[in-house]
């Protein structure tokens, strides 16, 4: 399937509603057509992997090619500079959470570039890094606890950045990373409650939100019959 084919058939699947409703979302991007994520899910099954597609789908500047491109890219393929290239093109959160949680956590370079995006001052850098913190503690069920610990201090540096798409990127990298097993719910935990007592708004609404959810007794629950 040719990139235009791929381009022609987004076309016929989108709708100005869409695009609306997306917007309402805080989705807002130059080139969109306006394709529901299950949609765009869909049509990446049907593609199946093929890296040198994905390169060229991203090209293209639309929002619903560049998440197809997040999803038939070739983890194993991609390079540094791909990714650099990649985030310095994002505009929305939309794609960036795609291609954070999709392809990027799945790189060898993910936990480092988590650490380098995050002392990036642009906003999309920043995002960047923590979805992926968010999405490694998700999907990386083999990493060690030492690997979500040394995530906090940047969660704690960063809580100030009153952005918003940074500030909720950073609260849900803390939660996330808090929900992973009791050990780093402690830690998490003591970090959001340091948070919370912040002189910044930024900080004080991400550490308040984080201790609601991370000592929900549903959330100690769900953990302690995880330990069992």
């Amino acid at each position: 399937m040719t990139v235009d084919e791929i381009l022609n058939r987004l076309e016929r699947l989108g709708s100005p509603e869409n695009v609306a409703g997306m917007a309402r979302f805080g989705i807002v991007t130059k080139k969109v057509y306006g394709v529901s994520a299950p949609e765009v899910k869909k049509f990446a099954r049907e593609i199946g992997k093929d890296h040198d597609l994905a390169l060229k789908l991203w090209q293209t500047g639309f929002l619903e090619a560049r998440g197809l491109a997040s999803l038939i890219s070739d983890p194993a393929k991609v390079t540094e500079s791909q990714m650099e290239s990649w985030v310095a093109d994002l505009d929305n959160w939309a794609t960036c959470d795609t291609v954070t949680g999709y392809l990027f956590d799945k790189t060898p370079y993910a936990y480092r570039k988590a650490f380098e995006w995050a002392e990036r001052e642009e906003e999309f850098f920043r995002r960047a890094a923590f979805a992926l913190m968010a999405w490694l503690a998700v999907h990386d069920k083999k990493a060690g606890d030492d690997k979500f610990e040394d995530f906090l201090p940047i969660i704690e540096k960063y809580a100030y950045d009153d952005r918003n798409f940074v500030k909720k990127a950073v609260n849900w990298a803390l939660r996330q990373i808090g929900k992973r097993n009791l050990h780093l719910n402690h830690f998490a935990v003591r970090s959001a409650i340091g948070l919370s007592a912040s002189e910044s708004r930024s900080a004080r609404w991400i550490g308040k939100d984080a201790v609601r959810e991370l000592t929900a007794e549903k959330t100690i629950d769900r953990l302690r019959k995880k330990s069992q």
